[in-house]
Formats: C-alpha cells, sequence, structure tokens
C-alpha cells in the first residue's frame, strides 16, 4: 500500500470515529430527555432538538450521501427548520442513525479519483474531502448544540466520558 492510500485510509478512520461519537452522544443527549422536550424551542431565533436532527439529517444527506455519493440531491433545507412536530424520540434517533450508517458506508468505499473530485455542494466547490471534513464539523457543531441544549434543561452533565480519564497527558 502507498502512502497516498494510507493517508486516506487514516482519514476514513478518522471520519468515522467522528461521525460515530457525534451519534454516541447525541444518543446519550436523548436518553435524557422527556419526549415533550424535543420540539421545545429556547426562542424564537433558535431551533428544537428535533430540528437540528431534521437539520443533520439533511446536511449529511445533501454533503455525502448526494454529493460523494453522486445521487440527486433532493433536499428540502428549509422545512428542517419549519418543522414543529411529527416524529418522536425514537423516529428522530433512528433517521438520524439510518443516515449517518448509509453516508459511512459511502465514505468507507469511496475511491481516491472521488475523495480529489471537486463538485458543487451549496454554492460552495469542495473535492471528496472537503465534502467529508464539512459534514463531521458541521455534525459534531450541532452535537454540542444538542448537548447544551439537554444540559439547559436537566441542569445535570450528560456523562459522556464517564468512566475515562481525560487527565492523561500525551504520549509519542
Amino acid at each position: 500500500m502507498n502512502a497516498e492510500d494510507k493517508v486516506i485510509m487514516e482519514f476514513v478512520e478518522n471520519a468515522l470515529y467522528r461521525l460515530d461519537q457525534s451519534t454516541r452522544m447525541i444518543g446519550v443527549a436523548f436518553i435524557q430527555l422527556e419526549e415533550q422536550d424535543i420540539w421545545k424551542r429556547p426562542n424564537e431565533a433558535s431551533n428544537s432538538m428535533g430540528n437540528l436532527i431534521l437539520h443533520l439529517c439533511g446536511n449529511i444527506t445533501q454533503y455525502v450521501i448526494s454529493s460523494l455519493g453522486e445521487t440527486e440531491d433532493i433536499r428540502e433545507r428549509d422545512i428542517e427548520f419549519d418543522t414543529r412536530s411529527g416524529l418522536n424520540k425514537a423516529d428522530l434517533l433512528k433517521k438520524l442513525e439510518d443516515t449517518v450508517n448509509k453516508a459511512k458506508d459511502i465514505i468507507e468505499n469511496a475511491t481516491p479519483k472521488e475523495w480529489l473530485k471537486k463538485r458543487e455542494v451549496q454554492g460552495f466547490c469542495f473535492s471528496g474531502i472537503g465534502v467529508v471534513l464539512h459534514a463531521v464539523e458541521h455534525y459534531s457543531y450541532h452535537t454540542g448544540q444538542v448537548a447544551f441544549w439537554v444540559k439547559q434543561l436537566n441542569n445535570k452533565d450528560l456523562g459522556f466520558y464517564d468512566g475515562t480519564d481525560l487527565n492523561i497527558k500525551n504520549k509519542d
């Protein structure tokens, strides 16, 4: 295996890890919510957790599944934010997990040519690498919003890293 293939493998492994971490954290947060909290908005300028999940599914679908996966872009972004009810916690988590799993499959199977190919997404021009970087970063950003909102509602730590010593120093 050449160095370029090793770099791509490392990138893919880390992208998949980050997608899994965000999915895990949202799952942990959702367990701590009451059903009526899913569509609650802190104010009219903010989104509910249900909206954030719909938005994440739309974004991951548009960037990874449609763009990198080379399928039709059918995203209707405004609906992600305008929706005020309809799906419960379990439905939203299932939709998110299904979307992420489909995206992970596309990421795992992308060819070197697909990683380098430039494509236009939402008016921006990205390579396949750029598309995945965007999706992972965007997912992480909104995962933090979900975590913050759940902490606000419950006034307690979510325990994302319970049992893990985060004070261990770096090693070579």
